[in-house]
């Protein structure tokens, strides 16, 4: 294994499910690395709307991904449902890392498809500059 994400323990910010689409997949005949990129954001962006907010916008400012890292652990097909589980990483006054937990359920078993992690980075967008967290975010993050 080259890449190591180590998860903290503790419950998870949000679980959501999304389907793998045929056009998800790749002509290797699974899951393509840039849909589930993908994926993640969509994972990302249901857990803040469930909060009211955008990556544009989560209080004063809003979201820029400064960086990303997948682990892959087995295939994922058309017709999977992923299972997408984000957890708190580390966090800074202007930062702070999601862990995703990708699995899906074959032959009622689950199936760890892949862990990843993206470095969230507070934006303020009209000054185009990194910003401190304000406290609706931290609120959020249970920080």
């Amino acid at each position: 294994m080259r890449v190591k994400i180590n998860f903290p323990q503790q419950a998870p910010l949000g679980v959501f499910k999304i389907p793998v689409r045929i056009t998800d997949i790749n002509y290797g005949g699974h899951l393509g690395n840039d849909a589930l990129l993908s994926m993640l954001q969509e994972a990302r962006v249901q857990w803040l709307a469930s909060a009211g907010f955008t990556e544009l916008k989560t209080g004063s400012h809003g979201l820029i991904m400064a960086d990303v890292m997948i682990a892959y652990r087995n295939e994922s097909f058309y017709g999977d449902e992923l299972k997408i589980a984000l957890i708190l990483g580390d966090s800074s006054a202007r930062s702070f890392d999601i862990l995703y937990q990708v699995s899906t359920l074959r032959d009622g078993k689950s199936i760890l498809i892949a862990e990843a992690k993206t470095g969230m980075v507070c934006m303020d967008y009209t000054q185009r500059k990194i910003v401190t967290m304000d406290e609706q975010l931290k609120t959020l993050l249970g920080l």
